[in-house]
């Protein structure tokens, strides 16, 4: 099931900290979504025999429902908030997620789900510590809303609402990752963010839980990584939903309640250079990359476009 890292050397022998890219499939059936991502999350954290557990685990973007616009609202929670201290009696999904960080004492940047807040419906990311606690939640800022003739026309903003907060980040501490900041999926296209991250915020990493399609995937998921790698001078993380088989595909074309949705899956790790040190296809996979934050400092030292920017000719700026 799991997918190995470019490197061959293992991370027991180099002391360098791990993350896994957790990739699996998702169902209408939300009990089944939440005890899938589970046994994922524990395959993930428990590690390969003889080598590092791993210190955070990624999740794909809308694992817990079906990737619909008419899905959203049926399977949308009330999640907690960082500033009131995260109560998870909620949302089942918060819940699990704030378990098995604690349980297992890893970070994870939990995907996304559906989040219910009054009358808005939005696509959030979730970010839970080692002792279980909700240390950041992050609202997708750019909608999926496309039209590609020939190819996918998809409008999240049928359903959803846009988030408001550009700048999500997390401190895992000097001895791991440092700061990392979190984007979803279409937050990707849009290298301002990966700058302001850098630039407000000095990230060391992103994670971008994301589900592109068989029209976009193949074109730009690896790109669009890599550029943002190399924009931030930071490792990027992606998750992908693995892609549904042909059997599931018939199946719900015959008897599901929504449309079927294709994810690209190949789930990825990308460092400051731009190189993919880890990866996976389209099916069920965890993907294990040893993570050394001392490259993305390098690459800040060695090729210094933070210091060279022509402010008096241009400016990308955080408005708060």
């Amino acid at each position: 099931m799991s997918s190995l890292a470019a490197s061959e050397v293992s991370s027991t022998q180099t002391g360098l900290p791990r993350v896994s890219l957790l990739q699996f499939h998702v169902t209408e059936d939300k009990s089944i979504n939440l005890k899938t991502a589970r046994r994922n999350i524990e395959e993930a954290a428990r590690g390969r025999k003889g080598e590092r557990k791993p210190e955070l685990l990624v999740l794909p973007e809308v694992w817990n429902s079906p990737y619909a616009t008419e899905a959203f609202p049926e399977y949308a929670e009330v999640l907690p908030s960082v500033e009131e201290g995260g109560d998870m009696r909620g949302s089942e999904s918060a819940e699990m997620l704030s378990g098995a960080a604690k349980e297992f004492g890893v970070f994870i940047v939990g995907g996304s789900v559906p989040e219910r807040d009054g009358d808005d419906i939005y696509n959030t990311c979730m970010v839970f510590d080692p002792r279980g606690v909700l240390v950041a939640k992050h609202r997708k800022v750019h909608l999926f809303d496309i039209d590609v003739p020939g190819g996918i026309t998809f409008k999240e903003s049928d359903t959803l609402t846009a988030g408001g907060g550009l700048l999500t980040t997390f401190d895992t501490g000097e001895g791991l990752f440092g700061m990392v900041g979190v984007g979803i999926c279409y937050d990707i296209r849009f290298p301002e963010l990966a700058l302001l991250l850098t630039k407000e915020k000095d990230v060391s990493m992103i994670c971008f839980p994301g589900a592109f399609n068989m029209t976009t995937g193949p074109a730009h998921w690896e790109l669009l990584q890599r550029a943002r790698a190399v924009d931030s001078q930071a490792f990027v993380l992606t998750a992908s939903p693995a892609r549904a088989t042909e059997e599931m595909l018939e199946a719900t074309k015959k008897d599901g309640k929504f449309p079927p949705y294709t994810a690209w899956g190949h789930s990825t790790a990308v460092n400051p250079w731009g190189e993919i040190i880890g990866s996976c296809d389209e099916g069920e996979a965890i993907v294990e990359v040893e993570i050394d934050v001392s490259k993305s400092m390098q690459m800040k030292t060695n090729i210094p476009t933070a210091l060279q920017k022509r402010t008096d000719l241009y400016s990308v700026e955080f408005k708060g």
